[in-house]
C-alpha cells in the first residue's frame, strides 16, 4: 500500500511536470495548486471484480463491496492541447481493497457530457494505473494481472444533487490489453460522492 501511495505522489508530481511543458518559464515557475486547481473531490465504495460470479452464481458479483475509492478531479487546463482533445479535466485517485485483494492508484483524463439541461452527466476516463496485486499463479479470488503498471477506464452515470455535490455511478477497469499475460484485468463498480469547488 505505501507503494501505491509513493507512486500516487509521484504522478501527482509528473502531471505539474508534464503541464508545464511548452508553456514558457512562467508556467514553469508557477505551483502545480496554481496550474491545477481542483475541481472536485470524490469518495465512494465499489465492489471488487464484478465480473466474476457472485456466490449465488448470478454473473455480476455484488457480494464483494469492500472497496473504498478517492478521486480528486482537476479543472481542465487553459492549453490548447486540452481544448483540443475536448476540454477533458486531469484526474488522480485510488480503490484501495479491505479484504485483501488487489488495489490501485489511478491517473487519467475525465470528459463529461452534460444531459437533461445539465441536471444529469454521462463520463469517461482514459489513464494508467498501477497495482499490487499478484502477477500470475494467483489463487482465486485473487487475480492474475500479468503487469503492475496497467491500462485505466472507467464509465460513469451521475447527478448534480446540488450546486456543490454530485452523486456518481461509476464502473472502473484496469488491465494490461494483453500485453502482458496473463490478463484477467479489475473491474469495479460502485458509487462515488463528490464535492465541487
Amino acid at each position: 500500500m505505501r507503494r501505491l501511495v509513493f507512486l500516487l505522489s509521484v504522478s501527482v508530481a509528473g502531471l505539474g511536470v508534464t503541464g508545464a511543458m511548452g508553456q514558457g518559464d512562467v508556467a514553469r515557475n508557477m505551483p502545480i495548486p496554481d496550474m491545477f486547481p481542483v475541481s472536485e473531490f470524490r469518495a465512494g465504495i465499489l465492489a471488487q471484480s464484478i465480473d466474476e460470479p457472485g456466490p449465488d452464481g448470478f454473473f455480476i458479483n455484488l457480494a464483494r463491496i469492500e472497496d473504498i475509492s478517492f478521486e480528486i478531479l482537476f479543472l481542465s487546463p487553459d492549453m490548447d492541447v486540452f481544448r483540443w482533445l475536448g476540454s477533458p479535466r486531469p484526474n488522480m485517485g485510488i480503490t484501495i481493497n479491505l479484504g485483501g485483494l488487489e488495489s490501485m492508484a489511478f491517473l487519467g483524463l475525465t470528459w463529461q457530457v452534460p444531459v437533461l439541461d445539465g441536471s444529469f452527466y454521462l463520463e469517461g476516463t482514459l489513464g494508467g494505473a498501477v497495482q499490487n496485486g499478484i502477477l500470475s499463479g494467483a489463487s482465486y479470488p485473487a487475480r492474475n494481472l500479468g503487469c503492475s503498471v496497467l491500462f485505466y477506464e472507467a464509465a460513469g452515470i451521475g447527478a448534480n444533487v446540488f450546486d456543490s455535490m454530485t452523486a456518481t455511478l461509476v464502473l472502473e477497469h484496469a488491465s494490461s490489453a494483453n500485453l502482458c499475460m496473463p490478463n484477467q484485468g479489475l473491474t469495479n463498480l460502485g458509487i462515488r460522492i463528490g464535492y465541487k469547488f
